[in-house]
């Protein structure tokens, strides 16, 4: 499928984004190290139904990053600015893993600006085996501290997909600034409110791996706490059942998406 491929200037940026199909707007944001193209197995499925909008998040891909930090709450400020800079009224929006955190971070932030929410692979609070193994994959020290070299040696072909997905804007050698500001954004604690999580009005499809070591145990209480929310667990599955059950995620998120799409939106660019 081949997309079309832009620009759009939004909340200090210049975002990368690529448009597939017709009907009314879907937004999906990918997860950490991926890039708008981590979705092309699912574009066959949603582009059955919607526009669908896939930008590369800040500092990812081919969209740059002035202030050369990584956070959340930023992150979703930029999905709100692109949401308004490409002109969608009340977009369906479907992040996984940090597209999910993102996500969450905009039902919390600008409740009412998406039709419905689909949050995959996603927590609200980080737990000690996350920590674990997201310090193992970037490297990171018991002291937190950063090892390029031996992130190199002992996992090159990591280290090559960086270089050849994220050096677009900064170069092939701005995995290692990137790497650092995923280790921020990864460990960085996320201390939620009871009022955070009532803010977020929007519908809410929670969809979880029932094997996500990431955020399985904590679906549930994720589901209580939102106010209109509901929860779809895959079986058999991991963090990585995106990928490793294509179809299945794509049937559950869009029993969800469909059934919240409307008719009378339109698109205006």
């Amino acid at each position: 499928m081949t997309p079309a491929e832009t620009y759009i200037e939004a909340n200090g940026l210049r975002v990368y984004y690529e448009v597939y199909g017709e009907g009314e707007p879907l937004l999906l944001l990918h997860g950490g190290t991926a890039t708008s193209r981590s979705w092309a197995s699912h574009l066959p499925a949603f582009t059955e139904h919607f526009r669908v909008f896939a930008p590369d998040s800040r500092g990812h891909g081919r969209t740059d990053n002035p202030t050369g930090e990584l956070g959340y709450r930023a992150m979703a400020d930029d999905v709100a600015a692109l949401v308004g800079a490409l002109g969608l009224r009340r977009p369906l929006v479907l992040g996984y893993s940090d597209g999910g955190q993102i996500a969450l971070e905009l039902g919390m932030r600008y409740s009412g600006l998406a039709r419905a929410l689909v949050l995959g692979g996603t927590q609200f609070r980080f737990s000690e085996a996350y920590l674990e193994d997201a310090r193992a994959l970037l490297g990171v020290t018991d002291g937190d501290e950063m090892d390029t070299g031996k992130l190199e040696r002992e996992q090159p072909d990591f280290v090559a997909y960086l270089r050849e997905a994220h050096g677009h804007v900064y170069g092939l050698e701005y995995w290692k600034t990137y790497v650092k500001q995923l280790a921020s954004l990864w460990l960085t604690p996320l201390h939620y409110t009871s009022e955070d999580f009532a803010a977020v009005t929007d519908p809410v499809l929670l969809l979880v791996g029932d094997r996500d070591g990431v955020c399985t145990e904590e679906s549930a209480e994720l589901f209580s706490l939102l106010p209109d929310a509901e929860l779809a667990i895959a079986p058999d599955s991991g963090h990585e059942f995106i990928e490793a059950k294509v179809g299945l995620f794509d049937a559950l998120a869009l029993d969800f998406l469909v059934r919240h799409r409307n008719d009378s939106a339109r698109v205006s660019k």
